[in-house]
């Protein structure tokens, strides 16, 4: 397998993992206000792939096991007797911040993709004349 090829397989399986991070914390902003929600965290992992491509993959999703808020509404039907119940345990200002950083990092492996893309074409040009 050419450098090149490896360079594009490495980059693809970031693009993938990032993209995984972005889908689970769209989930957490979307649950913020669901009742017993907890927030889900994706780790990454060394991947092995064929021909020893080294690249990312995405671990076990895990569930924060941070205590939820307590929520006073005694009209809700899971209000306990002292009138609270859990909420979530998602803090958006965290989410944000973890969607921008796997925004970014999906456009930095983004912009590597294409620079192997391109470097492997103009090789190609070159080997031609």
């Amino acid at each position: 397998m050419s450098e090149f090829s490896k360079a594009l397989s490495v980059s693809a399986s970031a693009l993938k993992a990032q993209a995984t991070r972005l889908r689970h914390v769209s989930e957490n902003i979307s649950n913020a206000d669901t009742p017993g929600y907890r927030r889900k965290t994706v780790s990454f992992e060394a991947a092995r792939g064929l021909a020893d491509t080294d690249g990312v993959a995405v671990g076990r999703v895990q569930l924060d096991q941070s205590e939820p808020d307590r929520v006073f509404d005694p009209s809700h039907p899971l209000a306990d007797d002292t009138g609270y119940y859990n909420g979530s345990n998602v803090d958006l200002m965290i989410e944000i911040a973890d969607a921008r950083e796997a925004q970014r990092s999906y456009e930095a492996n983004l912009k590597m993709f294409d620079q192997s893309r391109q470097m492997s074409a103009g090789l190609m040009d070159l080997l031609r004349k």
